[in-house]
């Protein structure tokens, strides 16, 4: 079974082999991450089919990385699967599946 790792500058945010994959992002379950490196971000977006997306900071060696994270705590029936699993931009984070 293949394992996904979410990394910024060699640290890791979150690993495990039992992620969700929508939409070609990879939403990692509440209990892989380590919930020391985000922050709640006032962001909030909206998906037709997801519902609404709330974001995280992430910060790594006093950097702050804005919204570079997002999950849904209350989706819609189609994506209940992802519920409160995270996702990272690929442009802030670097996730590897292997």
């Amino acid at each position: 079974m293949p394992s996904a790792t979410a990394k910024v500058a060699g640290n890791v945010i979150a690993s495990s082999d039992k992620f969700q994959t929508v939409e070609g992002n990879i939403y990692f379950p509440p209990d892989s991450i380590d919930q020391a490196m985000l922050s709640p971000s006032d962001t909030h977006t909206t998906c037709p089919w997801k519902g609404q997306a709330s974001y995280y900071n992430i910060t790594v060696n006093g950097q702050v990385l804005k919204d570079a994270a997002w999950y849904y705590p209350a989706p819609k029936e189609k994506a209940f699967h992802i519920k409160d699993h995270v996702a990272f931009y690929a442009n802030k984070v670097n996730v590897v599946v292997a």
